[in-house]
């Protein structure tokens, strides 16, 4: 299929379900979207293939799940606007769907709710034609809930199931047969409804809307549940429901600090269950170039691969982006031009942070990789801020980066011995240099020194800054705010 074409309104139609109903609805939003003058400016894909559930079972099977979950993901990469799903018993699980996509699915449930309102005012007493799993599910009671409505269904005589039996029995529609032996089965199921004082019948099977014409005279109304969905599509009359907010995380740069940021979410998060927590989509790539390397020597460019990871977050429905790395915010400004989401700047949220809370200071100490010092990426942060930066000497310098880079530094998975003996030299500097407040400019720093503050021999107490945490805490706080 060639690519959607842009300003089109584009729907994707998931057949195999039901075969002929689905085909159905397709050739009815195609009479629709006539109508309204406006089929040469829709886009609409029908996809249909093998699903060997689709005749002989009424259940949301898991292959059911999985079958139409695939078709919506297919959707969603060829780039259609909205999901058109003819399947009463999908609607059963189509809270699962829409938890777990950023397409929206036109609900069916609600075009027939609405058009009962509107059409239909006056019915209170709804007479169902459904299967025996939908029925149990209680999909319609929950569009049409007492005491407005009153849903009923067939009573048919010894238990029989005349509806699920005309549709998935041997030689039901399911099977092709529209005349005969199951529409004589529906025609006596809906006399029932009748007889039971129904105002109004509902095809709860997209099959029994497909011969819902040739049921016969009755003195109600049978709708045509198609055609209703599809003059909703045709309409653009579908309920958008907003999509959980999700973080991306550009993760393995480095790993380590990777899995500290996440717990630092978590840990961040008010949450009194699971589903409090927010949704967070880790790209884990350490094949990203060494920063450092690239900064202050010969190391190839990393900003291809950092793009590249960023745009996976982007097309995954991330509503922004974390980079747990410092080094790495020296590449922030060539590729968030092209990206549709923010990248939330550690540094710059780190330096605000420090200024909000110490409105008096003037000094700020840094310990960092030589790259992140170089590229004067924290430097330009705290003048922004009106803050002086201090860095240790080039001889103290060397030992900062032992403690990171070292054959027994953090990277290397070291937390105690020569990397602790490094990183408190860089930390004794700073402090003789007059720092009060250090920045921990190293996203493997807070593994070393994982305290807020430090009683420094000195006498003096040094506060040390986790930008990670800061960086954590402020994505916590757009994912507050996005869902108010």
């Amino acid at each position: 299929m060639a690519p959607l074409i842009e300003g089109t309104r584009s729907f994707g139609i998931i057949g195999g379900l039901g075969p002929l109903a689905s085909a159905d609805v397709f050739f009815k939003l195609m009479k629709a979207m006539a109508a309204h003058g406006n089929i040469e400016q829709a886009d609409v894909v029908f996809e249909q293939h093998p699903f060997r559930g689709s005749g002989s079972t009424s259940a949301a099977t898991t292959e059911r799940k999985l079958y139409v979950f695939d078709m919506i993901r297919d959707f969603e990469r060829r780039g259609v606007g909205a999901v058109v799903l003819p399947c009463f018993l999908s609607h059963t699980f189509l809270d699962e769907l829409k938890a777990n996509t950023t397409l929206p699915i036109v609900d069916l449930m609600e075009a027939l709710r609405s058009h009962v309102r509107r059409i239909h005012p006056q019915a209170a007493r709804i007479g169902v034609l459904t299967s025996d799993y939908t029925r149990a599910s209680g999909l319609f009671e929950r569009y049409f809930p007492a005491p407005a409505f009153d849903v009923i269904y067939p009573c048919m005589p010894q238990g029989r199931d005349a509806v699920t039996e005309a549709v998935y029995g041997e030689g039901g529609i399911k099977q092709g047969a529209l005349t005969g032996k199951p529409l004589q089965l529906l025609t006596e199921a809906a006399q029932d409804l009748v007889a039971q004082g129904a105002d109004l019948i509902l095809p709860g099977l997209t099959e029994v809307a497909l011969v819902a014409h040739a049921i016969g005279t009755l003195p109600v109304p049978i709708v045509d549940a198609n055609q209703v969905y599809a003059q909703c599509v045709a309409d653009g009359r579908r309920e958008t429901s907003a999509k959980p907010f999700k973080i991306g995380v550009v993760g393995g740069v480095g790993p380590a600090a990777t899995v500290d940021f996440m717990q630092k979410i978590v840990r961040n998060t008010p949450a009194e269950r699971d589903q409090d927590h927010i949704k967070v989509h880790v790209e884990q790539n350490p094949q990203i170039p060494d920063r450092t390397e690239n900064l202050v020597g010969q190391g190839p460019d990393p900003t291809i691969a950092l793009y590249a990871t960023c745009k996976k977050l982007e097309e995954g429905g991330a509503d922004l982006i974390a980079i747990p790395c410092n080094t790495a915010h020296a590449y922030v400004e060539r590729i968030q031009p092209s990206l549709s989401i923010p990248i939330v700047n550690m540094l710059t949220v780190t330096v605000e942070s420090i200024r909000a809370r110490f409105p008096e200071l003037k000094q700020v100490g840094l310990l960092a990789t030589s790259g992140t010092v170089g590229s004067g990426v924290y430097r330009r942060a705290l003048e922004e801020q009106g803050l002086e930066q201090l860095t240790p000497s080039p001889a103290m310098q060397e030992r900062v980066m032992n403690a990171i880079y070292g054959r027994e530094g953090v990277k290397a998975g070291y937390t105690e011995g020569q990397c602790q003996d490094d990183i408190r030299a860089g930390l004794d500097d700073l402090v003789r240099q007059g720092a009060d407040v250090v920045i921990l400019g190293c996203t493997e720093l807070p593994l070393l020194l994982p305290y807020p503050q430090l009683e420094h021999g000195s006498g003096k107490t040094v506060v040390l800054v986790d930008p990670t945490d800061t960086l954590a805490r402020r994505c916590v706080a757009y994912a507050g705010t996005a869902t108010e």
